[in-house]
Parts: C-alpha cells; structure tokens; sequence
C-alpha cells in the first residue's frame, strides 16, 4: 500500500515541476493563467446557475490543458532537432491550431453565458 501512495506523490511532484515549468518558460501560459485568476471570480458574477459555472471555469481551464499540451509539443519537436522540417512544422501549426480551437471555444462560451 505505501508503495501506491509513493508512485502517487512522485507523479504529482511531475506534474508540479511541469506546471512550475510552464509558468517559468511559456509566456503564452503565463499571461493565460494571470488572465483566469482575473476571470474566476468574474464567471461566479456572470454564471447564474451551477452548469454556467462549471461552462465558464472548464473553458478557462480547457486552455490552460490545451497550451501545456502545446508546449510539450513544440519541446519534443524542439528536442528533435531546430532545421527545418516540414512535418515538425505540421505538429507544431496543429498544436497551435488547438490552443486556437479553444480560445474560441472559451470565447464562445463566455460570449453566450453573457449576453443571453
């Protein structure tokens, strides 16, 4: 039973150096996070009920999971080798292109629970 309890802390301190990681190295998710800790308090004034809360915050956090993922991405390909490569372009302009899909996505999301 220790043991479970012991892979459990190991793989939450990796997590933790990754999110510390993030925050130290990506500026894309650094302005993302100081921009939720702005709109947290804000979708508890906007959302009017609990599912508007849950659409509001899941879409905040959805983009911060979509630009970790982003990250990991780029580093890999990164890790790879720096000359230029047509599909290490291709992975990188699809990860980008998700971290899009889901700025939209909260966009959409705060826009409806807002103005309707």
């Amino acid at each position: 039973m220790f043991q479970v309890f012991l892979r459990l802390y190991k793989a939450f301190l990796y997590s933790w150096n990754g999110l510390k990681n993030a925050w130290s190295s990506q500026w894309a998710f650094r302005v993302e996070v100081i921009c939720s800790l702005i709109a947290i308090p804000c979708a508890f004034y906007i959302g009017k009920n609990a599912i508007e809360y849950i659409l509001l915050l899941s879409s905040l956090c959805l983009l911060l999971i979509v630009e970790i993922i982003n990250s990991a991405i780029e580093t890999t390909v990164n890790r790879i080798g720096t000359e230029r490569n047509d599909l290490s372009g291709l992975a990188k302009d699809l990860a980008s292109a998700a971290v899009l899909l889901a700025i939209i996505n909260l966009t959409f999301t705060w826009s409806i629970i807002l103005f309707l």
